[in-house]
């Protein structure tokens, strides 16, 4: 064994060999195609810094922004059968769902929370669209229905968050049923009179958008998120004409009236804070903290503090100057006597 092919080659390779960046640490913005550094686009919510373009964000992410500090505790959502249909194209089903399971770290598609926001109870859903592009299946039937029943159980606002291309080819018919039980989740809540807001990300799309997507006291979206039922190319070869610039985005929307608001996402916590508050018929949030009743006053600005009699002997001297200040009175006083 030779010591300068042991030790001094690998010591050498090592001085002189590239290292490896990893590849989650930047970002490329597709709109501007700036460079995101990963902590400062976590800190701005998925949000180019550069030109304001939302890029997709999971809902633990937007769960973590939405609720005070962060906290809320999940909403348990009944099980479903996990391949109803035997469905299979080129990947067997089951198998589909394990590699989106380890890809998003998430049971399916959508999450449920509760928790307060800005000191107020709600209970948030969102969509994944990193699980099967979001796709609405049973799991997701069922997560509506049990936020929509812990809403009306807390009488509180439901808040969902959609992010989806429709319904979920592999469950078939069942997907579609989840039309229409969606629907009935959502008059529960009209018939307990509580607010049901919707915020539409990029993109909802397909059997979402005709049922629990446009059904909300208040319709809110992103900043150019794709919110439509068919695709672009669908309608323009159906109709065989050219559809306007924009067609489908939430500012185009937002024009011809299909939304109330397009919000920053950056903004959409007060926006929501001030929305919940006045539809539960609540005062306005306060911006920071009150001091509490134990808390001593503040001293006045200019008045000296008291010292204390037990570290400070200079409280002795106190008569002499009140007697000087007594004297003092009555020349004021004589003064101002005819």
């Amino acid at each position: 064994m030779n010591w300068i092919t042991n030790y001094v080659r690998p010591r050498i390779n090592s001085l002189f060999s590239r290292r490896e960046v990893p590849e989650n640490l930047w970002t490329k913005c597709p709109e501007c195609g700036t460079m995101l550094f990963h902590r400062e686009l976590a800190d701005n919510l998925q949000v180019c810094t550069n030109c304001d373009h939302h890029l997709p964000i999971s809902p633990r992410e937007r769960f973590d922004a939405l609720f005070d500090g962060g906290i809320y505790v999940e909403v348990k959502v009944p099980e479903v059968l996990a391949d109803p249909l035997n469905f299979r194209d080129q990947k067997k089903y089951p198998d589909r769902m394990k590699a989106a399971v380890k890809k998003t770290g998430e049971k399916d598609a959508m999450l449920v929370g509760e928790g307060e926001m800005a000191g107020t109870d709600i209970v948030a859903a969102a969509q994944n669209f990193a699980f099967m592009g979001g796709s609405m299946g049973m799991y997701v039937g069922n997560a509506i229905i049990a936020a929509a029943e812990r809403a009306v159980e807390k009488r509180c606002p439901l808040i969902l968050f959609s992010a989806a291309g429709g319904a979920r080819m592999q469950e078939g018919i069942l997907s579609l049923m989840q039309m229409p039980r969606t629907t009935v989740a959502v008059q529960m809540l009209k018939e307990a009179g509580l607010p049901y807001i919707v915020v539409l990300t990029h993109p909802t799309t397909g059997g979402v958008t005709a049922s629990y997507a446009m059904l909300g006291d208040i319709q809110i979206a992103e900043p150019n998120a794709l919110i439509g039922f068919a695709g672009t190319r669908v309608i323009e070869q159906t109709i065989r004409e050219k559809l306007p610039e924009g067609f489908q985005r939430s500012e185009y929307l937002l024009d011809h009236g299909m939304l109330d608001r397009v919000t920053d996402r950056r903004k959409l916590r007060d926006e929501l804070v001030a929305i919940c508050r006045m539809l539960m018929k609540q005062p306005p949030a306060v911006a920071g903290t009150l001091p509490t009743p134990e808390e001593p006053p503040a001293a006045e600005a200019g008045e000296p503090e008291a010292p204390e009699a037990a570290a400070d002997p200079a409280p002795q001297a106190a008569p002499a100057e009140a007697e000087t200040a007594a004297g003092s009175e009555p020349d004021a006083g004589s003064k101002a006597k005819p």
